[in-house]
């Protein structure tokens, strides 16, 4: 997965962690090549709604992936964003 410097996965969960009072429509994210994908709404009650997606690399583009995951605004993204930063971190190395 390959992303400018400062615009990693880990970057955007932290701004929507951030952002726990909610904001209007959806956010998104995409890694460098579009094969990791990640798009996020602020649902009511105080919910993140992610879709990611991970897909084949251009110019094939075969198969395509999505799955939803709902994580409590705040607390909740803020842990989300440091186990992928750990993650990231470890794959680095």
């Amino acid at each position: 997965m390959q992303t400018w410097d400062g615009d990693g996965l880990d970057t955007f969960l932290d701004s929507l962690a951030e952002d726990f009072r909610g904001w209007e429509g959806v956010r998104a994210w995409h890694s460098l090549c579009y094969d990791l994908t990640l798009s996020a709404e602020h649902r009511p009650g105080g919910h993140v709604q992610l879709t990611w997606g991970i897909q084949d690399r251009a110019p094939s583009e075969e198969w395509h992936f999505a799955t939803i995951t709902v994580h409590a605004a705040g607390e909740d993204m803020r842990n989300l964003a440091a186990e992928i930063h750990t993650l990231i971190a470890g794959v680095a190395k």
